[in-house]
């Protein structure tokens, strides 16, 4: 498992890029749509293969008729940083040991895009939607490819919950990712053009 991509939410997509850019220094670029869920987002490339979207509600598109990812059907309050995605070679395969709660795979593409993502039911992650969403990409394509060089890197991810140790121990090692008790909370430290900024 590898981490893949953190994803920013608001209750809208201005929201929710405003927070990213002000916080970091630097534009996002247009992403795109997510047909099967009536969501919308926009990127940032970052250094060694990762990304970050700003996520949110599509106001234009249909509802789908099914409870949207990341919990943004109860998304509430100012933007901030909410999920990070792990990739995974075999999503089946690594259903089988993690916690109940953490989905089923759907079939998803934007563009020339291809994945399968592990979406719970209710859309809410186990620990409190701090467990990693499972992403499988197909193909060899992949956002972070296709994205400018925004100058940002990642160097820490903190995940904070209140039962720390155990969430560390059901994941395991995972490169800048760093486990540390209390309310439930996501901490991003990122190199950019600007110093050391922190995305929360």
């Amino acid at each position: 498992m590898l981490l893949d991509h953190l994803a920013v939410a608001g209750e809208t997509l201005e929201q929710a890029s405003a927070h990213v850019e002000q916080a970091l220094g630097v534009s996002l670029q247009d992403g795109g749509k997510h047909e099967k869920f009536g969501t919308h987002n926009r990127l940032l490339g970052l250094r060694d293969g990762l990304y970050l979207e700003a996520i949110a509600i599509d106001p234009d598109a249909p509802n789908p008729q099914r409870t949207r990812w990341f919990d943004l059907d109860r998304f509430q309050g100012a933007p901030r940083l909410t999920n990070w995605i792990c990739q995974v070679p075999d999503i089946e395969a690594s259903l089988t040991v993690f916690p109940d709660g953490v989905g089923q795979p759907i079939d998803l593409n934007r563009g020339a895009l291809r994945w399968r993502m592990a979406v719970p039911p209710n859309g809410r992650l186990p620990f409190d939607n701090l467990f990693p969403a499972l992403i499988q990409w197909q193909g060899d394509l992949h956002p972070a490819n296709m994205l400018n060089d925004s100058g940002c890197q990642l160097r820490r991810l903190v995940v904070y919950h209140p039962d720390a140790l155990d969430l560390a121990k059901v994941v395991g090692p995972l490169g800048q990712v760093e486990f540390d008790s209390g309310p439930a909370a996501l901490r991003a430290e990122i190199d950019t053009p600007h110093g050391v900024r922190v995305l929360e």
